[in-house]
């Protein structure tokens, strides 16, 4: 039951090459029929490429691939469609109880799905217990023997009492073991992102020099709101265009 899911994924990825294949024919033709109209010569007059030498360097086995690619394209969703349909009736069925059995891996296994509760898992843990006990009364062999035994049975029912928990654990390990190094890779392979360099100190006024305002909206030269905005393509700093003007005339 376990190789099930694992043939239907097999499955599912054929399916898809195939659809692919098929989508990138109807898109742009077969490669082949890029050479059908072309005839390449060589020097002695032999064609380069050529249908019949093609043809004949196709294997028996690409053939064969071909052709069984061909019938899953054609039977997979079929099987999946009937797949999907006989889960749902299942599940539908074990909803109106109608069977006891959940999926058909289940019914083919013979067990049924139902809810357990609190006096049947005493119970059961208590059967557990008596089947233990018994185990331990079949001991023979000396009295160091007997300890030797017991505690083996007592190691063997431990890792069976927390097998669960232990496997849900190590699962948690791998997984994070698995985020961590693949954080530390995509680290190692990012780019390094620099941070912005801090914005240049304000430049020093010469000594016949103008300052600049505090404020932002009033022109250098005239010391008032600017009207009519102009900036110098070499300084970078704004000013009235009157006064700039006036000023770059001079």
């Amino acid at each position: 039951m376990v190789v099930l899911p694992y043939f239907k994924s097999k499955l599912h990825s054929v399916y898809n090459k195939e659809r692919e294949a098929r989508l990138q024919a109807s898109l742009w033709g077969p490669t082949d029929e890029r050479f059908d109209d072309v005839d390449y010569f060589g020097g002695g007059g032999n064609p380069l490429f050529s249908r019949g030498g093609t043809d004949a360097e196709t294997s028996v086995r690409t053939s064969l691939t071909k052709k069984i690619q061909k019938i899953i394209f054609a039977c997979y969703p079929w099987l999946h469609a009937s797949c999907e349909g006989l889960s749902f009736t299942y599940q539908l069925l074990y909803l109106l109880d109608a069977t006891g059995f959940y999926s058909v891996g289940l019914h083919a296994l013979g067990i049924h799905v139902c809810r357990a509760t609190g006096q049947e898992l005493m119970d059961n843990s208590s059967r557990i217990s008596k089947i233990r006990s018994r185990e331990r009364e079949r001991l023979l062999g000396p009295l160091w023997l007997k300890k030797l035994q017991g505690a083996l049975l007592s190691c063997a029912y431990t890792m069976l009492d927390y097998a669960q928990t232990g496997l849900i654990a190590a699962v948690f390990f791998f997984k994070m073991m698995e985020w961590w190094y693949q954080s530390a890779e995509e680290r190692m392979s990012a780019p390094t992102v620099y941070p912005p360099p801090p914005p240049p100190p304000p430049p020093k006024v010469a000594r016949e020099g103008i300052p600049l305002p505090p404020d932002r909206t009033i022109c250098p030269l005239c010391s008032q709101k600017r009207a009519n905005p102009s900036v110098v393509t070499v300084s970078g700093f704004v000013f009235c265009y009157a006064c700039i003007f006036k000023y770059v005339s001079q």
